[in-house]
Order: structure tokens, then C-alpha cells, then sequence
């Protein structure tokens, strides 16, 4: 969605102005946990080009190598971007920060690094907004935290993900610094450092468990199901329908197939004109339901002889 770029190309901007300036204050400083929230900055611009490029190939029209389209694309440049928040991010900052507990490097003076933090948390908590803006205009009358959890947009919750993380992370930096400044305790810089690690990694986790779920193939939630079914069973000509099986390929696309069993006094053209007003009933109310195929169970047992048409029968959004 279009809308949701706003807030990457802030948070891209934000990181850049804010990795340059953690690397000068880390040659100033020699702190560990600069050089920490430095590489968590650069990280975090090149997951913002990634999710951008995501998007852009999730896009492409559908072809026929792939005839639902591109929309998992964006899943999985999403999984390559929690993968580095991983590696890069939590696993070079814990790297760095041990580094920096066994071998305690010490400054007389952390002006650089209180002033380039304070700088970075007001340049993060302008993209922290930005994104919550941009959520809250996403989520409409819904609670922002239900958006999150139920949003097939990855762009939408990484933003945000990695936004927190870098306010968390500067704020333990600053924590980190300070004790180590003012109580002598040298090793609390390495010790935030490895902190900032963790959150870092626990961050990626999380992504990496959202992406699994849509990779593999993520329904649409229950509330959604029952109410395509009683809109198909609703209709007049149908007897009964079956369970509505959904897969998302994409944010806004998702696939839907279900049976459905006619009176059996209706003829194939009958049947067809009934087929397409539960298509457009239910596209009228889920238009992200792009791809419908409706097997038709009363057809298959009423026998060869009354079928008009094939016994899938299926639509594509024009």
C-alpha cells in the first residue's frame, strides 16, 4: 500500500543522519555501545531498501509462472531483513560488547556521545511517529495493537519493530555511558552493548515467526471465514456451504475456494447466475479476496447429463 511508504522513506533518512553521527561519536568515545547502536543504524537503512524493494516486486502482475501473482515476495525480502537484524544487528553488537567487557576501553569525556544521543532519539521518535501515524490511519476504527497483530503487511509492524528497538536501544546506551561516567563501572558500556544485542535478536525472532506463518501459507482469520460462509449460504439457491479454505498471496490478495450445494431444481444456467452473485457478494464486502473458485457439489452428483459448464467453476478480478 502506498501510504505505508511514507513512513520507510523517514525511517531510511532518520538512519542514515543517525548512523553518521554514532560513528563519529564512536571515534571520539571509543564506546562500546556507540559502535553498537552505529551498526544497528546502518542496519536498519538497508532493511528499509529491502522492504522498499519488496514492494516494488511484490507488485509485478501476475504471469504464468506465477498466476496469483508476486504478493509473497514482500514476505520474503521481509524474512531476509529480520535475518540481518539477526546477524548484523544482534549478533555483531554482542559480539562487539564482549569484546569491550574483556578489554575495557575508557573516555574522560562523553560529551560527544550524550549530545549524538540525545540528537538520535529525537530523529527516531519523529520516525516512531510517523509510523504510528501511518497506523492509525491503517487501523481505522481497530485498536492499533490488533492492526499489528493482524496486518499481512509486513511493511507496516517492521517499521515499527525496528523504530521501538532503536529507541530502546538508545536509551540503554545512554544508560550504559552514564554508569559507566559517573560510578566508574567501565564494563556497563560492553554490558548495554550485548543488551542492545538481545533486544535486537529478539526483534528478528518475532519477524522471522510473522514471515514463517504468510510463507507457508496464513488464512484469513476466523471471523472473516464464517462470514464468507453465511454470506454463500444466505443466498437463496444454496442449500449448503462448505468450509471456506483461504490462503493469503500477498497483503491485499487472497485466494478463496469453498463448495457449495444447490437446490436441485436448478439448471446449469441457473447455477452459474447464482455463482456469480455470491462472487460479487462476497467481494463487495472482502475486496481483498481477489481470486474465488466455487466447486459445486450438486452438479458432480446430479450426473453429466444438466452440466452446462465445467464443474470448477472459477473467477479472477477483472
Amino acid at each position: 500500500m502506498a501510504s505505508s511508504n511514507k513512513s520507510i522513506y523517514v525511517a531510511i533518512l532518520a538512519n542514515l543522519g543517525i548512523a553518521a553521527a554514532k560513528v563519529v561519536g564512536f571515534f571520539f568515545t571509543r564506546s562500546s555501545a556507540m559502535l553498537s547502536e552505529a551498526i544497528h543504524s546502518l542496519v536498519d537503512c538497508g532493511n528499509g531498501g529491502l522492504l522498499l524493494l519488496g514492494k516494488r516486486l511484490s507488485s509485478r502482475p501476475a504471469d504464468e509462472t506465477h498466476p496469483f501473482g508476486h504478493g509473497k515476495e514482500l514476505y520474503f525480502w521481509t524474512l531476509i531483513v529480520a535475518l540481518l537484524i539477526f546477524v548484523l544487528g544482534g549478533g555483531v553488537s554482542i559480539a562487539e560488547g564482549i569484546s569491550h567487557i574483556r578489554h575495557v576501553v575508557t573516555t574522560d569525556d562523553a560529551s560527544w556521545a550524550y549530545a549524538i544521543l540525545g540528537v538520535s532519539i529525537l530523529f527516531e521518535g519523529y520516525s516512531f511517529i510517523v509510523c504510528i501515524r501511518e497506523l492509525k490511519a491503517e487501523s481505522g476504527t481497530q485498536p492499533i495493537f490488533h492492526t499489528i497483530r493482524h496486518s499481512k503487511d509486513p511493511s507496516i509492524f517492521t517499521v515499527l519493530f525496528e523504530d521501538t528497538a532503536a529507541l530502546l536501544g538508545l536509551v540503554i546506551a545512554l544508560i550504559g555511558i552514564f554508569l559507566s561516567q559517573h560510578f566508574g563501572w567501565h564494563k556497563a558500556d560492553g554490558i548495554a552493548s550485548v543488551v542492545i544485542g538481545i533486544l535486537l535478536i529478539s526483534v528478528a525472532v518475532l519477524l522471522i515467526m510473522k514471515c514463517k506463518t504468510l510463507l507457508i501459507g496464513e488464512a484469513a482469520d476466523p471471523t472473516t471465514l464464517r462470514a464468507i460462509r453465511f454470506i454463500a449460504q444466505a443466498d437463496p439457491d444454496v442449500e449448503q456451504a462448505g468450509y471456506p479454505f483461504t490462503m493469503f498471496f500477498g497483503p491485499h490478495a487472497i485466494l478463496l475456494t469453498m463448495n457449495l450445494q444447490f437446490r436441485r431444481a436448478l439448471v446449469g444456467p441457473e447455477i452459474e447466475t447464482a455463482i456469480d452473485r455470491i462472487e460479487s457478494a462476497i467481494r463487495a464486502d472482502y475486496p481483498d479476496i481477489r481470486n474465488i473458485y466455487l466447486e459445486v457439489d450438486s452438479i458432480r452428483k446430479r450426473g453429466a447429463e444438466n452440466l452446462i459448464f465445467p464443474v470448477e467453476a472459477g473467477s479472477s478480478p477483472d
